[in-house]
């Protein structure tokens, strides 16, 4: 199949994608301070970072999934789906690989270190690979996680976003241009909600891609969301139609949520120790957990269609050429910087800003100096070749001297 016509790309998706990855950012720079397991641990914890926190785990990646289908869209204008398929590992299979043996080995190093390991990291990189898959050995792809998931979908996926680009799925979107009316938008996520709420009691998330039953077709649904969301524009019209209707109940839902957790009242809480679990109950709470992942996602959308709608041709364009190089860097630098903050005796505020601000500016001093410059390692990160710059013709200080007219007869 030919690749179809270049559609233009909108301003506030990439908006939206850069401030997803300064979620990530936020989030993962809580993770040291907060309750749950992570790679290092501060001693004290703070319960506000994990009211965030908990709040963010629920639209964080659905966004940035969601948005990730998109770019595929605008990737098969201009490329056929073999193209679709080959530039899609040049720039997430190269990145992860990298990743998995450059960047993330500093971060099991550093947990390992905090458990008792007494080597240095050249030592630890030797036995890395005779050790066999995190959390049990050592080899891992952390937080790249995404990629791996992201490059499988599109792989899988392409010969369906092919036909999705050809004339019958242009017709069948067509077909079903109701959905983008009144409010049947919210059907789309009928079934991310139905496979979160079967699965995710069963098969918590693993982040292996093998054995992650639950959550592997769950983000594949915001994929495809996105991917025809801006295939047929009018449904992301009728996301920002009704942003505020999203809006109401992804705050209606976020309260119950936490009423519930606050109160221990959620089906695993402490007010239903020693009783039969309700199954009911416990299936009508994961399925409101789906539906506040989805509508904050719908909200996000409705709302940075209306607003973000930007063009900025220096910082809109630095900081989405940044935002891919920054998330492959982020984690690696604040496990680093966590190993070492956490052993100070300042509070967790001042840790948390810290562990921010530090990492913002470590990853992105990196990205300046030492990625951005030099095509190999925009290569290895997944980026796009620098444009070339074109050559400046000078003009002549020498006034051109018209040729003489002809004489004539």
């Amino acid at each position: 199949m030919q690749p179809n016509t270049a559609a233009p790309r909108e301003a506030w998706l990439d908006w939206l994608r850069i401030i997803s990855i300064a979620g990530v950012l936020f989030f993962h720079s809580a993770m040291p301070y907060v309750p749950w397991w992570w790679h290092i641990k501060n001693a004290a914890t703070s319960n506000i970072l994990m009211e965030i926190n908990d709040f963010l785990h629920r639209c964080r990646m659905p966004l940035l999934f969601f948005i990730s289908g998109t770019v595929s869209y605008y990737m098969l204008q201009k490329k056929s789906g073999a193209g679709f398929i080959a530039i899609r590992c040049r720039r997430l299979l190269i990145p992860l690989l990298l990743a998995m043996l450059v960047i993330v080995p500093p971060q099991v190093y550093m947990e390992r270190v905090s458990q008792g390991y007494t080597g240095n990291f050249l030592q630890f990189y030797a036995r890395m690979f005779s050790t066999g898959a995190y959390p049990k050995g050592d080899l891992s792809w952390h937080h790249l996680w995404f990629v791996a998931y992201l490059l499988v979908y599109d792989i899988l996926f392409a010969p369906v976003f092919v036909w999705f680009n050809s004339a019958r799925g242009k017709a069948f979107l067509q077909r079903h241009h109701w959905l983008a009316t009144r409010r049947y938008i919210y059907l789309l996520m009928i079934p991310g909600v139905l496979i979160y709420t079967i699965l995710v009691m069963k098969y918590p998330a693993t982040g292996d891609l093998i054995h992650d039953y639950a959550f592997f077709p769950y983000y594949l649904t915001f994929v495809l969301a996105g991917f025809i969301c801006i295939a047929h524009p009018a449904l992301m019209d009728s996301l920002e139609r009704n942003r505020r209707l999203s809006f109401a109940l992804a705050l209606l839902t976020l309260i119950f949520i936490n009423y519930c957790r606050w109160n221990d009242a959620d089906p695993w809480g402490e007010r239903y120790a020693g009783q039969p679990l309700n199954m009911s109950f416990a299936y009508s709470y994961l399925a409101i957990q789906a539906i506040s992942g989805w509508m904050w996602v719908f909200m996000a959308l409705g709302y940075g269609k209306r607003y973000l709608n930007r063009q900025h041709p220096v910082i809109l364009t630095y900081a989405n050429q940044a935002v891919y190089p920054f998330y492959i860097l982020h984690q690696t630098v604040i496990v680093i910087l966590a190993y070492y903050v956490v052993k100070a005796p300042d509070g967790v505020g001042m840790k948390y800003l810290f562990t921010v601000g530090s990492t913002f500016f470590v990853s992105m001093s990196i990205y300046h100096l030492f990625i951005q410059p030099f095509p190999v390692m925009r290569f290895l990160f997944g980026m796009k070749p620098k444009p070339r710059e074109k050559p400046v013709v000078k003009e002549s200080s020498t006034p051109e001297i018209a040729a003489p007219l002809p004489v004539t007869a």
